[in-house]
């Protein structure tokens, strides 16, 4: 298995990949690329908490991050670590990957051909440290992604020490993290997130 770091300004990858020579930070950049020149040309995308509309002929990128934040009912960019790491593992699986793990800020997409421990960093004072899934070999892709409202510098509305949603769709489960994280506001937040979703 190989293990690199890729960054490129705020994305932050950690790969594991049984690929040896692959393009994924030049794959990468080109669609950061694609998602900035939209930014530039649209900052209700940029700056919406909620979700927005958009025309059609959009760049992979910015269609799957509207889709995704459309159904978790937040704003587009709180899929974007999350659909960075899956179009990464669309790539690497094109290019013939049964064994990658992409890792970006909390926001994991992963195919795995043999068995994975995946540990959630919660930094609670009860729980810890040391929950973790054990995901069984897959052929298809998977996605683990994690918010909260007490670690990390993304932005959420809600206490919750973690929050984490486990989906085919790495993009999907970013949105749907960060929307049940936004609800999770004390102890009386267990009915609030259920009524929400």
């Amino acid at each position: 298995m190989n293990f690199q770091e890729i960054d490129l300004d705020q994305t932050h990858i950690r790969l594991t990949t049984d690929l040896a020579n692959h393009e994924l930070k030049r794959y990468i950049y080109s669609i950061r690329r694609d998602l900035k020149n939209y930014i530039m040309k649209n900052q209700d995308f940029l700056l919406s908490i909620e979700p927005i509309s958009v025309g059609e002929g959009l760049p992979l990128i910015v269609d799957m991050m509207v889709k995704s934040s459309n159904l978790a009912d937040v704003g587009p960019m709180a899929c974007v670590a999350g659909t960075i790491s899956e179009l990464s593992l669309d790539y690497l699986i094109k290019t013939d990957s049964t064994y990658s793990i992409i890792e970006n800020g909390g926001d994991i997409a992963l195919v795995n051909d043999e068995k994975v421990l995946c540990g959630i960093y919660s930094n609670n004072e009860v729980l810890g440290n040391d929950i973790a899934f054990e995901i069984r070999s897959r052929k298809s892709p998977l996605g683990i992604c994690t918010s909260s409202g007490k670690i990390g510098h993304s932005i959420s509305f809600g206490e919750a020490d973690s929050v984490t949603v486990i989906s085919k769709s790495a993009s999907i489960a970013d949105g749907l993290a960060t929307r049940i994280a936004n609800e999770v506001k004390g102890q009386t937040s267990e009915d609030k997130v259920g009524n929400a979703l």
